[in-house]
């Protein structure tokens, strides 16, 4: 699946030694992975000792990509989703935003199809150019803009990891009451940790088979739900108070199933350059749509039970003591022991949704300068670990409140930098055959990023007048649904307003600047 040894995807080449460019994207100049002085010399030849991924966003040579297997693009995204994060997401449907059964199925079908398009596509950019996504940002926003972008990004990495590990905790929890959520937090964390920390080819290798038990067991749950006949079919609410819960449970979906885009191409740079674009989108395509539908469907359905006897039943009762764990404990209560055993199976799932966070946020701080390059890859991953343990800990009694704006927040920002990117690539670019990827640590031959920072502060305006928060609501937000709330639909404006402006800006800086 790997190809051979003497071809192993995460150590770098050995080369003879030379003098490297100092403006270059060696982490170290002068040293590689297999002489030098330096700590960090020292550091990368242990890891290599140890089968540790070496290298970091330093640009993936030819020789080592050989990973030729599709499944594994998929797989990845198949195991990432495949957890109850993502039956989470749907629970929000009637929860927060007190959707019915059809109208919230409907709702998440066509915003998950939207949000997942981006993750499909930006896949494709690794293997032709053996780049992680944040270093190919530096094509759309500047060498200097990027580590702007790679600042959300650590943000949207590690929250998404300390939500995560809540719903583990919260799992955790409902099966024995004497595990304090902080206690649940730390194990997720510790298990994600120990994958991540060994890289690529491990993470690769868990997603490739985590999501087979926790697929049987949401099997089961799904069964066990079924033959209960505690499914509601909630009516369909009406009006403009109808379409704001509509659009602004949509945002939260969107902004779940999008939140993979600024790392996409982390997950296929060790393919080789030749693959084909349309197997590696829909690879990705199929690896997410599937575990997404199939969770939050679930989730939406099993939410529903929560209603019966005007919410005098044992699925509230779970839900209000233990979050997701409670009402998944309700669900699997005839089980018994069994049971118990299925929700643990499920909170450990989460370790296969953390796995890209926390591999994707040590490359992502490797970008914000060369000093923190020069800090091995897995030492990022220690770092990065106990930031969303640090996070998730206090955020653990709050969770519904956070899950439902972070994930907006991230529709926002993912929504702009998808709407600046994809017009560079479409109308500026003109596909993959106008980028010079000899450049991309090239700081004066790279695009200047003036317009793409401009038209990012375009699309936080459509997102300031579009945005739906109990903190703010927009002036076309109020108009999107019944009052006060209205319906949220900033990340569709903060998309329009980026990518419109954008065209302008870019061509106008093209004509000062010439790059």
């Amino acid at each position: 699946m790997f190809g051979r040894k003497d071809q192993d995807l995460e150590k770098g080449p050995q080369v003879a030694k030379s003098t490297l460019d100092t403006s270059s994207d060696g982490a170290v100049p002068g040293e590689t992975f297999v002489y030098g002085d330096s700590l960090y010399a020292k550091l990368q030849r242990l890891a290599g000792k140890i089968n540790i991924e070496q290298r970091g966003i330093e640009r993936v040579p030819p020789e080592e990509q050989t990973d030729t297997s599709y499944f594994n693009i998929g797989s990845m995204w198949l195991a990432a989703n495949m957890v109850v994060s993502s039956f989470a997401i749907g629970v929000l449907g009637k929860s927060l935003f007190a959707l019915g059964f059809v109208d919230a199925i409907l709702v998440n079908l066509f915003f998950n199809l939207l949000g997942i398009m981006t993750v499909g596509f930006f896949s494709c950019f690794g293997p032709p150019f053996g780049l992680r996504q944040m270093v190919l940002s530096r094509f759309w926003f500047g060498y200097w803009g990027t580590k702007f972008i790679a600042c959300l990004n650590v943000l949207a990495c590690i929250g998404w990891s300390a939500a995560n590990a809540i719903v583990g905790a919260q799992l955790l929890h409902a099966v024995n009451n004497d595990v304090p959520g902080f206690a649940g937090v730390i194990i997720i964390a510790f298990c994600t940790f120990i994958i991540t920390f060994a890289g690529y080819k491990v993470v690769h290798m868990y997603e490739y088979w985590s999501w087979v038990p926790t697929f049987i067991v949401f099997m089961i749950v799904f069964g066990t739900f079924a033959h209960s006949g505690d499914f509601v079919n909630i009516p369909m609410g009406v009006g403009k108070s109808e379409l704001g819960s509509c659009l602004s449970f949509g945002s939260t979906v969107y902004g779940f199933a999008t939140g993979w885009t600024s790392y996409a191409a982390d997950y296929t740079v060790y393919q080789p350059r030749d693959r084909s674009r349309r197997k590696i989108f829909f690879s990705a395509w199929a690896g997410l749509i599937v575990p997404l539908i199939f969770t939050q469907f679930l989730g939406i359905a099993v939410m529903t039970a929560t209603s019966l006897n005007d919410g005098d039943n044992k699925y509230q009762a779970g839900y209000t003591a233990s979050g997701n764990g409670g009402l998944l404990a309700a669900v699997l209560e005839p089980l018994g022991g069994f049971g118990k055993f299925c929700l643990v199976i499920l909170a450990l799932s989460i370790v296969a949704n953390n796995c890209p966070n926390i591999y994707s946020v040590s490359l992502t701080l490797q970008v914000l300068s060369r000093y923190t390059q020069r800090i091995p890859r897995f030492i990022w991953v220690f770092l990065g670990s106990c930031a969303s343990v640090a996070i998730a800990i206090p955020g653990y009694s709050h969770f519904e409140t956070i899950l439902e704006n972070f994930m907006n927040i991230i529709a926002y920002w993912l929504a702009i930098y998808s709407g600046i990117s994809l017009t560079d690539h479409f109308v500026f670019k003109r596909g993959f055959g106008g980028y010079r990827i000899e450049i991309y640590d090239k700081p004066n031959k790279l695009p200047p990023g003036i317009a793409a920072a401009v038209a990012f502060g375009f699309g936080i305006a459509g997102m300031v007048t579009g945005m739906s928060q109990s903190w703010w609501i927009g002036p076309i937000a109020k108009h999107a649904g019944a009052l006060p709330s209205g319906g949220d639909v900033g990340f569709e404006l903060a998309f329009v307003f980026a990518s419109v402006s954008y065209i302008f800006l870019r061509t106008a800086e093209l004509k000062v600047f010439g790059r």
